[in-house]
């Protein structure tokens, strides 16, 4: 069953769909919430009201992937560079579990203003 999610930020609505990992299914469970954005680059990330332990964490992450970083009990959303980045590569600022990517143009997230009100529920 693919699992599919909906992320709202201001006038930005993009669609997500979910990986077959157990931090997938945590945050699948969990849905839906709502959090504030930080901006990191050409990144967001918010809060989320988990705490899921590393599964299989990496750094370098791609265009568009959802991903879940234990530190900041965070869901973060990658659409290019950020700060860490080296090169042509999109690296998180430390190890993330991928558990999702944007099926949009995640470009789309270069709206999203930090402070902004974000809201992620199921499709």
């Amino acid at each position: 069953m693919e699992r599919q999610i909906r992320i709202k930020a201001g006038s930005v609505i993009a669609v997500a769909k979910l990986l077959n990992t157990k931090t997938a299914e945590t945050i699948w469970q969990a849905l839906p919430f709502s959090s504030k954005v930080n901006t990191w680059g050409d990144e967001i990330y918010f809060s989320i009201p988990l705490k899921i332990k590393l599964e299989a964490g990496q750094e370098i992450v791609g265009f568009g992937d959802l991903g879940y970083w234990p530190p900041g009990n965070a869901f973060c959303i990658f659409f290019g560079q950020t700060p860490m980045s080296n090169k042509d590569e999109i690296r998180a600022a430390s190890a993330v579990d991928i558990f999702g990517k944007v099926v949009d143009d995640a470009r789309v997230f270069k709206n999203v203003k930090d402070g902004e009100k974000i809201a992620v529920e199921r499709v």
